[in-house]
Order: structure tokens, then C-alpha cells, then sequence
């Protein structure tokens, strides 16, 4: 659990609607906090053995969870499953206050995006779309890098509240911004990590000491984030952690259309795509997306 502080904020009453491996920790800051936080999750069992563990409220349907919420904060799936909290009968929409604001931290489509927007905008509502990086422990340890695309003063609203989970939220524009500034980060990772699981790969056949290899190359230009947390792992062959392979390829799979819209040519993603499509076939869909060295073994 992270032991990290809290920059003093008042109170505010939120919900958050989807405690996966994301949402679970990220509404556990919400409520350490000091914010009055009602959750939702489609098993409704974990939304009660969170309420158990933070004392907080599970709610029965998203619309009971944003009722009186002065923000929803939504992580889940895709957006099939994102429409399905926000909109119809039980949905968030319905049941938030005139002036509330719904903060989708789901990684979906732009065009996903433009369209709650739009629905909230119509019913008197406020829509950021906040798509997230750092991972798991990014969000057990409250340092995410949130996205964010939306109405300026809704985020300056939003901002405070969500700096209880993150180190970095940042406004890049209008709405669907926050989802293609992600689209720009899983673009760069995806051939960061072919890059780096080929030289791996490369050294590991020419019989050198990888781990004193990365050790002296992660000092220079070669350096990033994932040479340095995820290449020593990579050499031991160990994948049980991290983002999984399934979900690397359902965020490659909206570049990729979002290239064929705007007419962005990434090659080289559309190639790590099918590298990752080599290992689901493999039955590596769970394992981390650091495993494309497997293929290269």
C-alpha cells in the first residue's frame, strides 16, 4: 500500500464506477483523501469489500453512485463498457446533479470521448476524458499521468481532487484529447519495447552479460523507463505482472483505427500489433507486455 501524503483539498463527495486492478487502488486514494467516495463495480461484491476496507458506500448501479457526486470518476473495460455506466436508465448520467462532472479514466476511443461529451453537455453536465499511464503500481503508489481532454474550467475543478491518485494531470485540449495523447504514449511504448526486446535478444545471442549490458547503456542515451524497470526482468524471463498483453493490443487496436481516420502512417505499430497477436496465440495474453523478447528466443 502507498504511504504517500495528501496535499490538504476539502472535502468533496465523488463515486467512482469500476474497481479493477486501476480503479480499485485509485478510489482507495480518493477516500484516504478524505473525500466522501461512493463505488460501483459490475460484481457487485468487490464494490462491497472495497466500501469494507476504506468505508466508503457500494452502490447498486452507477446512477446510485453519482447521486449528489460533485465528480464520477469511471475506470473500466472499453467503450462498449464505458457507455454502459454513463448512459440509460441506471447510468451515471442520470443520476448526477446539473454542474457534476463524469472523469473517464477508461483508455477508449476519441470518438468515444466526443460523444459523452456531447450527451453530458445536452443534459447540463460536465465530461473530461482522462485516460491514465503508470500502471498498477502507478496506481497503488497515487503516481498516475492523467490525460485530460475537456472544458478548462471543469478540469481546473477536477484537477485537485484527482492530484489524490496521481503526480501529473495535465489538459492537452478539447474533448478526446486526453485519448489521443494515450494513443501517443502506447505508440511510443510499443516500439520502445520491440527495441529494447530485440537487443536483448541480440546480446543474449552474442553471449554477453545482459544485465551488466543494460547496466552501462541505461547511463546513456539508450535509457527509459522500461530498459530500467522492466529489462532486468526481461532477461530473467519473468512476466506474471504489469500490463497485460490483451490490453496492450485493445489500445493498439484504437491507434490504429484512429491512424486509418487521420491518415498517420505507424508501421511499426501496426507490425508490434501482430507481434503481440504472435504471443495471445501462445496463450501470453496475461503476461506482461515486456514478453515480446519470448518471440525472439
Amino acid at each position: 500500500m502507498s504511504t504517500r501524503t495528501y496535499d490538504p483539498i476539502a472535502p468533496q463527495t465523488v463515486a467512482f464506477l469500476g474497481l479493477g486492478v486501476m480503479g480499485h487502488p485509485m478510489a482507495g486514494h480518493l477516500a484516504r483523501a478524505g473525500h466522501r467516495v461512493a463505488v460501483y463495480n459490475r460484481t457487485a461484491s468487490k464494490a462491497a469489500a472495497w466500501a469494507t476496507e476504506h468505508g466508503g458506500t457500494a452502490a447498486a448501479t452507477p446512477k446510485a453512485a453519482a447521486d449528489g457526486a460533485d465528480l464520477v470518476f469511471c475506470c473500466v473495460g472499453n467503450d462498449d463498457d464505458l457507455r454502459s455506466v454513463a448512459l440509460g436508465e441506471h447510468g451515471a448520467f442520470a443520476g448526477m446533479k446539473p454542474g457534476a462532472i463524469f472523469v473517464d479514466h477508461t483508455t477508449a476511443s476519441a470518438a468515444v470521448a466526443r460523444e459523452l461529451s456531447a450527451q453530458a453537455r445536452s443534459r447540463g453536465l460536465q465530461f473530461i476524458d482522462a485516460p491514465v499511464s503508470g500502471g498498477n503500481l502507478g496506481a497503488v503508489n497515487g503516481a498516475l499521468t492523467v490525460m485530460c481532454g475537456g472544458d478548462a474550467a471543469a478540469f481546473e475543478a477536477m484537477r485537485p481532487v484527482a492530484l489524490s491518485f496521481a503526480r501529473a494531470v495535465t489538459l492537452l485540449g478539447s474533448s478526446g484529447a486526453g485519448q489521443l495523447a494515450k494513443m501517443v504514449n502506447q505508440t511510443a511504448i510499443a516500439g520502445l519495447l520491440q527495441g529494447l526486446a530485440e537487443a536483448i535478444a541480440f546480446g543474449e545471442r552474442a553471449g554477453l552479460d545482459m544485465d551488466a549490458v543494460l547496466a552501462v547503456i541505461g547511463k546513456g542515451a539508450a535509457q527509459s523507463w522500461q530498459m530500467d524497470v522492466r529489462g532486468p526482468t526481461m532477461i530473467a524471463d519473468q512476466f506474471d505482472f504489469g500490463f497485460a498483453v490483451d490490453w496492450m493490443r485493445k489500445d493498439l487496436g484504437l491507434v490504429l483505427d484512429e491512424a486509418r481516420r487521420n491518415g498517420a502512417q505507424v508501421p511499426v505499430t501496426a507490425l508490434v500489433d501482430q507481434f503481440y497477436a504472435d504471443l495471445q496465440a501462445k496463450g501470453g495474453g496475461r503476461q506482461d507486455t515486456s514478453s515480446l523478447v519470448r518471440r525472439l528466443r
